[in-house]
């Protein structure tokens, strides 16, 4: 049975993945692997401070089947696919394919983060995107400070309430008006709902790299 493993640094990105991966094939079989101490460590001490344990999280999914890991954190994600390519793990990103679309819906992208290591990550993917393409992007960057802290105590709902608000408020008041919002975290997929009247389209990470994933391990024409 094809499987996608995914490596977290939150508990509530389980359920969330896992719900992703079922909606878009329930014939494919997932693994979850959650490190809180990855972020912490890479927060505190660079990304490269947790080669070696990123390396161990990747081998230890693969060994339980996964032919390909989601690294579903957008901090340690860059870190998490070059270690894969070196210890010969097939692992996706995050946010690249969110990225890849993001650059093909329109000039003008709103990137919306709540921590800052989250924004250095992602600006820069989406410069390599859309220079993979050939096109010219401006990044609109859009800062939501002070609501991490609500889903670092579980309580998701005020999280993403407040980061719609922001949101909202950023993007109306954008001029030359912004052609897509881009939900720079994971954590920030339960905001995109909350913004169907920005009259826009709003992309998240999480759907974009399951639906990704799987096309990497669900042969063509199945």
């Amino acid at each position: 049975m094809a499987t996608v493993g995914f490596l977290h640094t939150a508990h509530a990105h389980v359920r969330a993945f896992r719900d992703l991966l079922h909606q878009r094939d329930d014939t494919v079989d997932d693994r979850h692997l959650v490190d809180t101490g990855l972020l912490s460590g890479a927060r505190e001490h660079g990304a490269a401070s947790v080669r070696a344990a990123l390396a161990d999280r990747l081998r230890r999914l693969v060994a339980e089947g996964a032919d390909v890991v989601v690294s579903t954190c957008s901090e340690t994600g860059p870190e998490a696919e070059r270690v894969g390519a070196e210890v010969g793990v097939r692992v996706l990103r995050v946010d690249r394919p969110m990225a890849e679309a993001a650059v093909l819906a329109g000039r003008r992208i709103a990137v919306v983060s709540s921590l800052p290591q989250a924004r250095a990550t992602v600006l820069p993917l989406l410069q390599e995107s859309a220079a993979a393409t050939g096109r010219t992007v401006e990044l609109v960057d859009v800062r939501c400070p002070g609501t991490w802290s609500a889903f670092e105590a579980g309580d998701v709902v005020t999280y993403v309430a407040s980061v719609a608000e922001v949101v909202r408020r950023c993007v109306r008041a954008a001029f030359p008006p912004v052609d897509v919002v881009v939900l720079a975290q994971a954590s920030m997929v339960d905001a995109a709902p909350l913004l169907r009247d920005l009259g826009l389209p709003v992309l998240t990470s999480p759907r974009l790299a399951v639906e990704a994933a799987v096309e990497l391990v669900v042969p063509v024409g199945r």
